[in-house]
């Protein structure tokens, strides 16, 4: 039976090589759609619990996930051994970059390698992860051809890269439209095939490349956006008397020409963070310096920066000191309502902090009970009257909705916000909040030590 028969009669086996955030909910999707899929992750913790029929990714419903696991359509496995009876592979592991800002795809590597072991004609591998153009025909081709199969008659592959935006309710795995890039046309046929069959919209494009070069605009279109408020965030700083905040409101009542970004703490997550320096990687290539796109990710990066910054002159206003005050950090995840700490700023701004010999800091997320920092497990704190009343600076580094921000204001000696989350708290706690982009709040008192 032909590969577009079975996808046709919705018999095709799917294999998901990586059940994170992009693998879990695509799996979970085709086994709700009726296919039979085999995950695979090398996480064994994950395949216990995933077939035990237990979430573990916040974007996924857990009660869709236990019953397609109960069903019999999911089961996960730690091995690539079973993958020959996929008629369908994903490879959706991470992308990361090394410390030197430079492409580390060794788990696409590794994923390919271990679809090489169970290889066989008819089969259809996607490559989901994120990564520099020529990714697909130059690195993971040249692996699976070296079975003897040939890409496009034996075999067929394709690029198609996820669109997953964590804690995003409106815009999920289903309703969000995908690009596809084949190596040959009938590659990229069949990948529109099965992709169609749960995902509302996709959109065929001339070559992996092409997809490649798309996912990354997306997220550098961000980075960009995002670079641009975080440098005007400063300058107002500096200029004083100009709220950033009020000025992107107000830029936004445009009806044309104009959308609004947000400054921020830095930037966090996998894709913006990580995106322009593979690009910027794979352009040397070429001779060509992405100088645009590389500023405005080292103006992203530089954001924990100044704000370490801010914090020490809010302090100092109040008669403190890092070394001997007391901070709580309020949020630990990249961005609000999600448990994701890849890459978070407050995680960085965490690490400054205690470079600057921070010894008593500790934080709350509602979202993330525990964490790691260089090799240190810290637990999240329970907020009280009674704590936030004894710190010396509360940092809001990611405004949950989870936080009742007049209860905060109003039991904290000192408030940096560096998400314009205290925008709304009653006028007489304004007096001690400094928020990022605003200049020196005036109304700080400063401590009398007479």
């Amino acid at each position: 039976m032909s590969l577009e028969t079975k996808i046709s009669q919705q018999t095709a086996r799917i294999g998901v090589i990586g059940l994170g955030y992009v693998g879990l909910p695509l799996a979970v999707e085709y086994a709700k759609a009726g296919f039979n899929v085999l995950g695979v992750d090398n996480d064994v913790q994950k395949v216990s619990k995933l077939n035990d029929g237990k979430n573990y990714i916040d974007d996924v419903n857990s009660a869709i996930l236990s019953k397609v696991v109960k069903d019999g359509h999911l089961i996960a496995e730690a091995s690539y051994e079973n993958l020959a009876s996929a008629d369908v592979i994903y490879i959706c592991v991470p992308t990361p970059f090394t410390p030197n800002k430079e492409p580390d795809v060794r788990f696409i590597e590794e994923a390919a390698n271990g679809v090489l072991g169970t290889l066989r004609k008819g089969q259809l591998v996607i490559l989901k992860s994120t990564t520099y153009p020529e990714t697909t025909e130059k690195l993971l081709q040249p692996i699976l051809e070296s079975s003897g199969l040939k890409v496009g008659t034996d075999i067929f592959l394709a690029f198609s890269p996820e669109r997953i935006d964590p804690g995003n309710k409106k815009f999920t795995t289903a309703n969000t439209p995908v690009v596809v890039g084949g190596i040959t046309k009938k590659c990229t046929e069949l990948t529109v095939q099965i992709s169609e069959k749960i995902i509302n919209k996709v959109v065929p494009l001339s070559s992996p490349k092409a997809a490649e070069m798309t996912k990354l605009l997306e997220n550098i279109f961000r980075s960009v956006n995002i670079a641009l408020m975080n440098e005007l965030a400063r300058l107002c700083d500096r200029m004083g008397g100009i709220d950033i905040w009020e000025v992107v409101e107000a830029a936004a009542t445009k009806p044309f020409g104009y959308m609004p970004f947000y400054p921020g703490p830095g930037i966090g997550g996998h894709c913006i963070l990580v995106d322009p320096y593979y690009l910027a990687w794979k352009a040397k290539e070429y001779d060509f310096h992405s100088n645009f796109i590389e500023l405005a990710a080292q103006t992203n990066e530089n954001m924990p920066y100044y704000v370490l910054d801010l914090i020490i002159r809010s302090l100092s206003m109040n008669g403190g000191a890092i070394a001997n005050a007391k901070f709580l950090l309020l949020g630990a995840s990249f961005k609000k309502n999600v448990d994701d700490i890849r890459n978070s700023p407050a995680l960085k701004l965490m690490d400054l902090l205690k470079m600057r010999g921070a010894e008593n800091l500790i934080y709350n997320d509602p979202w993330v009970p525990t964490l790691t920092r260089n090799g240190i497990t810290m637990q999240s704190t329970e907020l009280s009257e009674g704590l936030l009343q004894s710190m010396d600076c509360v940092i809001i580094a990611t405004d949950h909705d989870d936080y009742d921000m007049d209860f905060i204001a109003k039991h904290s000696k000192l408030i940096v916000d560096t998400r314009n989350s205290t925008k709304n708290v009653k006028e007489l706690y304004k007096e001690k909040i400094q928020r990022l982009g605003c200049g020196t709040n005036p109304y700080i008192p400063v401590r009398d030590e007479h």
